[in-house]
């Protein structure tokens, strides 16, 4: 079994900004927010053990495994400082990620995080995992989505070519079930976030029926708290620039 982490680095300069994807993505999903952030940022964006080409990696669908994946990786890119954002499942890795290194954390970003709270629909996402053919992606995807969105076709097919990957349909069936038991996920004990580094801003959008904006009722002080009216759960492909705009003004440290 390889254990290649895939990642796709571009940028250069001093600053450097790692994106972690949510469950059932890749480095791509990150494609309109990247192209909105500043031309001379270094961005790594991953793929996470169990999708696309890092399909073989080993911890699929353990966000732990996934944040030492990535921190093992960024040591080996001589990355000793940077600016971290996770969405859903990276989200959760994130989250792990900035407690194993905290001295390395620049600035954390949580986009609709896992593990705020224990409600979770477990049910879309198995749908989106066992999607077989276009229809079954559409409707898949429209659940994760906000309900005002038309879902292009282009990203349709985007799904639609991770999905037909040999054994990627299969894994992510595995780590649907991992995630999610029915309605119900594993939720950070609140001393965990406590000890995570500042700053720590979360984005979540109003409409998320994935991972309800609920959840971030109760965040820690020093936390702050990005709405977006009328998102649903997918916000890096959903609301792309007003993720980027925050992003950038993160890193800005404004």
């Amino acid at each position: 079994m390889s254990e290649r982490l895939h990642a796709d680095d571009t940028g250069g300069g001093g600053d450097v900004l790692v994106l972690l994807h949510g469950f059932a993505g890749s480095y791509a999903v990150w494609d309109e927010v990247r192209a909105a952030l500043p031309a001379g940022l270094r961005v790594i964006a991953y793929d996470l053990p169990g999708h696309a080409r890092s399909l073989s990696h080993s911890g699929a669908g353990k966000a732990k495994a996934a944040a030492a994946a990535v921190v093992n990786d960024l040591a080996a890119r001589g990355v000793n400082r940077f600016h971290l954002a996770g969405h859903s499942f990276g989200g959760a890795a994130a989250v792990l990620t900035a407690l194993a290194v905290p001295e390395r954390i620049a600035s954390l970003t949580l986009i609709a995080p896992g593990g705020f709270g224990p409600e979770i629909d477990g049910a879309a996402m198995a749908a989106r995992a066992a999607a077989r053919d276009a229809d079954e992606m559409r409707a898949g995807l429209a659940a994760m989505f906000g309900p005002h969105v038309a879902l292009p076709r282009t990203l349709v097919e985007q799904a639609m070519r991770l999905s037909r990957l040999p054994g990627q349909r299969e894994k992510l069936i595995e780590i649907s079930s991992m995630i999610a038991s029915g309605n119900r996920q594993g939720a950070f004990p609140r001393d965990s976030l406590l000890a995570l580094p500042r700053p720590v801003h979360v984005i979540w959008g109003t409409r998320d029926t994935v991972l309800p904006i609920a959840q971030a009722d109760h965040l820690p002080d020093g936390f702050v708290l990005h709405r977006l009216e009328d998102c649903g759960h997918m916000l890096p492909e959903e609301a792309p620039l007003a993720v980027a705009r925050i992003l950038r003004s993160v890193v800005a440290g404004n």
